[in-house]
């Protein structure tokens, strides 16, 4: 097990992954730092290109957006400023082969097979409830499930994106930029449409009417913080836009698609640029941007901070303290038209002092912007990567303890017709909110230790009366002290009271970066709950009494449609398992933060030999 300064170590290590004297740093220096040293708006930071592939840097340099700026650079200046800031080779692997291009009816989209799903979170509430009328899968017949076909994700070693479902096409996109349109049946590839970075977040596809011939578009962020809308049946781009200003902005998590209107959370990479103690921290607030989905064009973007970032003092080496900062949106916000607002978790500020809307549930209106209420849940929690620095210098006072929500707010109705907010902290701890009551807490559990990692890190998901909870409790060393408590809860949506808890069982047995812990957003399905665990092992518990009846290692090598090896690894970040009617697609591969890497999405069909 690795300690926090470990796991700090790999969140660092980016900035130091090449020798000094490598040909690439002059270049940068020379043409690159004047922008991407933090003084130009837009200009994504080094902390951004440090964990960008070395493909996607050089395609934005030769072809892409930076062409005109690296219009003086040849071809082999290009690749070493590509190398010099990822640390890989260019050379060394090109990745894996692709599957080959569609044709005949599998090349065609199916105006017939409408969205599956509108959103991340399988409703607007988030609830990621799979029910009968999206799925044949239930817990009776779940352990029918076999693998029908798997892609392996070139350039890649982990897998963040959630596959969204449409005009019978697989709908995801990779670390190395790519946004892949696959054939539902076969794995054939329909497009691929090249982004500027890595895409983690969900897709979200635009409805249409079935069997109209329309262009619907397809919306998902990258890491470098634009938002892109393009042609789900040509992969043709319709517009991009950088969601914000700040250069340390990244999107994380799926947009939300409705009534024409597209709500994209905020976050920052900022918190690791913090680490230098020459730099400035912290200028970022956390916030949702709405566009009109059509035109691309911004309404207005609501922060989760009101006050404007502004200097208050300087640390020991002299360089400006800025506050107040953070409280970043890693989650996918829930709509409540009913009551005309959005739900979204915060997490924790970046500068001192900490203010009230950080670690915190707001309820948003759907008009401006404005805060209707907060919930916070910690307060005071101030942290940055300078706390886990020798020096600390760019550390606040309150150092941490870094409880974020990063899981998305759920919109529940009890069994007595209330409607309550379920919110899941990287503390460990659950909330029962009243959203006609200023988020006022109805009810709480303490389930797990909590830690940097979780805690409850990327998703629940809600059945009727029940809500599911994996717990990460992931090794994160002597800052959160006490015993870990991963593994799968079930809880009363209407009191919080458990109702079953299946410990995580460590079944790594010497696999390196294997932790038993469940980090992954769950999806519940009839009869039961599917969780990802960073053991590798995907999982469907009983709803009853949270048996576990169907277990697959993804762990191991794939033979793939690519005609390539593929490896399966730990789950992780924001995609979580989708179910249609007897498929079932699940990425696997989280090779980042002590994680097991791999890069294979899964399709499994239910086995028609045995009915």
């Amino acid at each position: 097990m690795k300690s926090q300064l470990a796991l700090a170590a790999v969140l660092l290590s980016s900035a130091f992954v090449v020798a000094e004297d490598h040909p690439g740093q002059a270049i940068y220096q020379t043409h690159c730092e004047a922008c991407h040293g933090g003084t130009v708006s837009k200009a994504p930071q080094l902390t951004l290109l440090n964990i960008m592939s070395a493909s996607s840097i050089y395609r934005a340099l030769d072809s892409g957006v930076m062409r005109e700026q690296a219009a003086a650079l040849n071809d082999d200046q290009r690749r070493d400023v590509a190398e010099y800031l990822t640390g890989q080779d260019l050379n060394a692997d090109a990745g894996p082969a692709l599957p080959p291009m569609c044709e005949g009816n599998a090349s065609r989209f199916d105006f017939d097979a409408t969205p599956h799903v509108p959103a991340w979170g399988v409703d607007h509430r988030n609830q990621r409830q799979f029910e009968a009328d999206h799925t044949e899968i239930n817990i009776d017949n779940v352990s029918r499930l076999r693998l029908k076909w798997a892609f392996a994700y070139p350039e890649a070693v982990r897998a963040r994106s959630q596959p969204a479902l449409a005009g019978g096409s697989v709908f995801v996109g990779s670390q190395n930029g790519t946004v892949f349109s696959l054939d539902e049946d076969s794995g054939c590839i329909r497009w691929m449409f090249k982004t500027i970075a890595e895409v983690r977040t969900g897709i979200v596809v635009a409805p249409w009417s079935k069997g109209e011939e329309s262009n619907p578009l397809l919306y998902f962020g990258d890491l470098v913080g634009n938002i892109y809308a393009v042609n789900a049946v040509s992969g043709e781009l319709a517009w991009r836009d950088r969601a914000d200003d700040h250069p340390s902005l990244t999107l994380t998590a799926a947009p939300t698609l409705y009534e024409g209107r597209l709500y994209v959370p905020l976050s920052a990479l900022e918190v690791t640029a913090a680490a230098n103690p020459a730099y400035p921290c912290c200028t970022f607030r956390g916030g949702v941007a709405v566009y009109d989905a059509g035109s691309g064009e911004k309404l207005w973007t609501a922060y989760t901070i009101a006050e404007e970032p502004r200097e208050v003092g300087k640390n020991s080496v002299g360089t400006p303290r800025i506050a107040p900062s953070g409280a970043p949106v890693w989650n996918t916000p829930a709509l409540d038209p009913k009551r005309g607002v959005m739900y979204v978790g915060t997490g924790t500020n970046y500068s001192s002092p900490a203010n009230e809307t950080s670690d915190a549930v707001l309820a948003l209106d759907l008009k401006d912007g404005s805060i209707r209420w907060h919930r916070q849940t910690t307060s005071g929690d101030a942290w940055n990567m300078g706390c886990e620095t020798a020096e600390k210098i760019n550390c606040p006072p309150e150092n941490g303890p870094d409880y974020d929500f990063g899981a998305a707010v759920i919109m529940a109705t009890t069994s007595e017709g209330k409607d309550i907010l379920i919110a899941g902290q990287k503390s460990g701890d659950v909330y029962g909110l009243d959203p006609d009551d200023d988020g006022k807490v109805l009810w709480h559990q303490k389930l797990g230790r909590g830690g940097i990692q979780g805690g409850v890190h990327f998703g629940m998901a809600v059945d009727g009366n029940t809500v599911y909870v994996p717990m990460s409790d992931f090794d994160g060393g002597p800052r959160w002290p006490g015993t870990a408590y991963p593994g799968m809860y079930a809880l009363d949506v209407s009191t919080g009271k458990q109702r079953w808890y299946r410990p995580a069982k460590d079944v790594c047995k010497g696999r390196e970066f294997c932790q038993p812990g469940l980090s992954s957003p769950a999806s519940a399905f009839p009869g039961g709950v599917l969780s990802g665990a960073m053991d590798g092992h995907l999982r469907a518990y009983r709803a009853g009494d949270g048996k576990v009846v169907w277990d697959f290692d993804s762990a191991v090598s794939y033979d793939t449609i690519n005609g390539v090896k593929a490896m399966g690894g730990s789950f992780g970040g924001g995609t979580g398992p989708v179910l249609k009617g007897r498929r079932l697609f699940v990425n696997s591969g989280y090779g980042i933060y002590f994680h097991m890497p791999g890069n294979v999405l899964l399709v499994f069909e239910l086995d028609e030999l045995d009915e």
